[in-house]
């Protein structure tokens, strides 16, 4: 294999630290890692958290919990892990993920080459060496020649920008930060932002710890649908493990890598009657059976997507005692054009005397105080504030990093109107960047695992055909990035979710403009077309020798 480890520049030999720099170990970095590792290259992985595992490290907030079945969410490369591990419940937890994705990464001897509670600053690309240079928050530089991020879509923490959070002078948590001390609730009263899919599970925790108060802020009311998560037992887990041969390529032909795939035949195929009861055997089932698994024309079809949500609006009725409450937590947007969070107990939490819901719509947060906050109606005193309020999805972990490439221009800059991207892998003018789980990937509209892995193998194979060819510089064709663009906001504008406020757009940031930041096509055609590139010589990258 050649390597571009050491070239001449002016007659001095130029080293690079590393062939290839990783920034994130989560569930992507990790097995990125992995793959890197395989190419016998000199690789670098920086983690900014203090253990691995990306999301489940970060989210420890009470009722951190997947919406993916466990089974379907683990590495089906990891053979050994898939013979020896069990899973505890249908849907993990945040303790049993962290443990799994730890395991995984002593399996594999990968804590040698990653360095946590690293930061990355800021990343600078050189045009005369075509390396990178890439600062730590702590000040330390390193020089590679490839860069692969793998810092997550939903990552960077968004706070609401109500003036005075300074002042306010008790507990403060965001679910994303939460800390890995135990939170006491008990006799406090609390103050919840965000009825997402964070705040549902979080709700549902808090409300049944025995909290003085707990005032709940909802900006916009959310779909919300049992998870009905239950534990696994030694025979189901052993039936489970005996599928894992077929379970995996199958999950690579569904449209979201989800083991519920969208039912062709449509809702005018049945009787009313039937129709009731086709939506009723969903709502038994487990997770996302009450989305991506229900009839195709419930998300392509506003006239019978109505009907699905009067269905889902009867449950909630079913469930909270006060016709008003329940009033307040029944959407005015139709069902999936946002994240649709799976809950536990979420609507009971609202019957409890010392549980109230406010609407910031009517009664708006004006600032915060030395003991609460102060709304537009007055004072609410707070021993505790935790924010459920999201994230900067999709660019802003990028964004965090000063990213610079050729002629000085700014990552942050190109992006500030929306994401340009080259299938979500490459953007133009900045060389030897690859960027797995960032705008315009697959990531954000699926199973999290199914969606990052034949993305991270193909990285793996591109970055091993640069160094076997002693490639200087690959950067997307500016042409075929306007038309994967293109393509994003065509598919995207011809959803249902085009009509809703959503993170999937940025509306969450305040000043943000609105822009498609995923891509909402399906798994398998995203990862054929990658896979034909391929096979084809990467035609659409350039290649400077």
């Amino acid at each position: 294999m050649t390597q571009t480890g050491a070239e001449h520049v002016e007659g001095t030999a130029r080293h690079t630290d590393f062939d290839v720099i990783l920034i994130g170990a989560g569930l992507t970095g990790i097995y990125q890692l992995i793959k890197l590792r395989e190419t016998g290259l000199r690789v670098r992985c920086f983690e900014g958290g203090g253990g691995v595992g990306g999301t489940w490290y970060w989210n420890r907030y009470p009722g951190a919990r997947l919406d993916s079945e466990s089974y379907t969410y683990q590495y089906s490369f990891a053979e050994e892990m898939l013979a020896e591990w069990d899973w505890t419940q249908e849907f993990a937890g945040q303790p049993e993920l962290e443990t799994y994705f730890n395991r995984v990464v002593d399996q594999y001897d990968l804590r040698k080459d990653i360095q946590l509670n690293t930061p990355i600053d800021s990343m600078t690309f050189d045009e005369q060496s075509n390396n990178w240079t890439v600062t730590t928050r702590g000040g330390e530089q390193f020089t590679s020649h490839l860069v692969v991020t793998a810092t997550g879509i939903l990552s960077a923490p968004l706070y609401p920008d109500t003036p005075g959070l300074e002042n306010y002078q008790g507990e403060v948590y965001h679910t994303a930060t939460w800390p890995d001390t135990e939170v006491e609730f008990a006799g406090k009263k609390v103050i919840i932002f965000g009825t997402g899919a964070t705040g549902v599970q979080l709700i549902t925790e808090v409300a049944k710890q025995d909290v003085e108060k707990l005032t709940i802020f909802q900006r916009t009311a959310n779909w919300a649908i049992p998870l009905r998560n239950h534990d696994l037992s030694a025979d189901e887990m052993s039936n489970i493990r005996a599928g894992y041969q077929e379970l995996f390529p199958w999950l690579r032909t569904t449209f979201s890598g989800f083991v519920h795939n969208w039912d062709p035949t449509p809702t005018t195929a049945y009787t009313p009657e039937e129709l009731l009861a086709r939506y009723e055997l969903a709502w038994s089932r487990p997770g996302f059976a009450k989305w991506t698994g229900l009839p195709l024309d419930v998300g392509t079809d506003p006239e019978v997507n109505q009907g699905w949500c009067d269905f889902v609006a009867g449950k909630i009725r079913e469930r909270v005692t006060d016709p008003k409450v329940a009033d307040m937590l029944i959407p005015d947007h139709l069902y999936g054009t946002k994240r649709v969070p799976c809950e536990s107990g979420y609507y009971e939490s609202f019957n409890q005397d010392n549980v109230e819901l406010i609407s910031l719509q009517e009664n708006p947060v004006l600032e915060y105080t030395a003991t609460g906050v102060r709304t537009a109606q007055g004072d609410i005193d707070a021993d505790m504030i935790c924010f459920a309020t999201g994230f900067y999805a999709f660019t802003g972990a990028l964004d965090r990093i000063d990213i610079t490439g050729q002629g000085g221009r700014k990552l942050k800059d190109e992006w500030e109107d929306g994401p340009v991207t080259f299938m979500g892998v490459q953007v133009d003018g900045f060389p030897n960047l690859l960027i797995n789980g960032g705008p315009h990937g697959k990531g954000g509209h699926g199973n999290s695992t199914r969606c990052s892995e034949p993305v991270v193998e193909w990285t793996a194979d591109l970055v091993k055909y640069i160094f076997d060819n002693n490639i200087a510089r690959v950067e997307p064709d500016p042409e075929a990035q306007r038309r994967w663009t293109d393509h994003v906001y065509e598919v995207a504008n011809g959803t249902l979710m085009s009509r809703t406020k959503s993170f999937f757009f940025g509306d969450n940031v305040p000043g943000k403009k609105r822009a498609y930041l995923a891509y909402v096509g399906a798994l398998p055609a995203f990862v054929n077309d990658l896979q034909a590139m391929a096979a084809d010589g990467y035609p659409d990258l350039i290649f400077t020798k």
